[in-house]
């Protein structure tokens, strides 16, 4: 009978174990507003396999694409909020939460994406990354969404004057709209959610984004012309809900988070830089003209957009960008 009552107690104990860990379980839900086969979602997931390993599935990964809960700035908003745990963006739509992004807008002020990842890696990109503190959210690194390219319906843009007059998607960026605009284009803010059916309808006559966004949203059906222009560098940032990362996870589950984060963030990194080497050909082969512009040429003309932001992005942070590529 002492037997059977100590192996009933044993059990006991096991049961109540399990069921405590059972109940500890934490989901993450995690927004962008791309596709599910994109660097975005791809990076996402290897993260979320990080996790599950390094936790033993206490930390499950929730990834919503395709703008299923909405804009970049619907999910920044969310996490802000508390209603969204985290959500992985363009640096872009920050600038209507802090300024501190706004650095990275400038046209061509990356030149050297290696260089530009140590710096963004070290000290300077943790102060952006905190700058979103106030917001109620924590950066957890800066991610790769790769240099911005240019396509349109109309005609192919080798020379800024090929911009004149045509009607291209931005998001919503002071810095992304006063470049274009100084490039005599009409620039149309719009949710990327929106835009495949903008270019389908002729609401806009072009758009620009990274190679892979270009074709992972199948772009090539309604878009003629692509123009390599690099003209904005994208990095993508993640950031989490500061409540839910200081009280719901517990200290070791941060650290766990912050190397898996670290790992990911580096994954996709080469994932977009190896995927980018063939993504011009296949372009080509769905049907696209692509044109190499004089970037040289484009650089001179957009020049007030330096003088135009320089006091709002700060001279200081724009020189430590430059400076960290020499």
């Amino acid at each position: 009978m002492k037997k059977l009552l100590c192996l009933v107690a044993v059990c006991l104990v096991l049961f109540a174990a399990g069921t405590a860990l059972a109940a500890e379980k934490i989901v993450v839900r995690v927004a962008h507003t791309i596709a599910p086969d994109s660097h975005y979602n791809k990076g996402l997931e290897h993260l979320g396999k990080l996790l599950d390993e390094a936790t033993n599935g206490q930390i499950e990964l929730q990834i919503f694409h395709s703008s299923q809960l909405g804009s970049e700035r619907d999910a920044i908003e969310g996490v802000s909020m508390g209603t969204l745990e985290m959500t992985l963006v363009s640096s872009a739509p920050l600038a209507n939460f802090t300024n501190a992004f706004l650095v990275f807008d400038l046209p061509f002020i990356i030149q050297d994406r290696q260089k530009a990842y140590a710096w963004m890696d070290g000290p300077e990109g943790r102060k952006i990354l905190d700058s979103v503190l106030s917001k109620s959210m924590v950066g957890l690194g800066i991610w790769e969404n790769g240099f911005r390219m240019l396509t349109n319906s109309k005609k192919p843009v080798a020379v800024p004057d090929d911009l004149k007059g045509l009607k291209i998607r931005l998001m919503e960026n002071p810095i992304h709209v006063g470049t274009f605009k100084t490039l005599g284009a009409y620039p149309v803010p719009m949710p990327f959610g929106e835009l495949f059916t903008a270019l389908q309808q002729s609401t806009v006559d072009g758009q620009e984004n990274p190679l892979i966004i270009i074709s992972t949203s199948k772009f090539a059906e309604v878009q003629k012309y692509l123009s390599l222009t690099g003209h904005f560098y994208a990095p993508a940032i993640l950031l989490i809900n500061k409540a839910f990362w200081e009280n719901t996870l517990t200290e070791d589950l941060r650290k766990i988070f912050t190397e898996a984060e670290l790992k990911a963030r580096h994954w996709e990194r080469e994932f977009c830089i190896e995927i980018e080497k063939q993504l011009v050909g296949d372009l080509k082969a769905q049907g696209m003209e692509v044109t190499e512009p004089d970037k040289a040429k484009f650089f001179e003309a957009v020049q007030p957009v330096y003088k135009e932001f320089e006091e709002k992005v700060g001279k200081e942070a724009i020189q430590k960008l430059v400076d960290a590529q020499k």
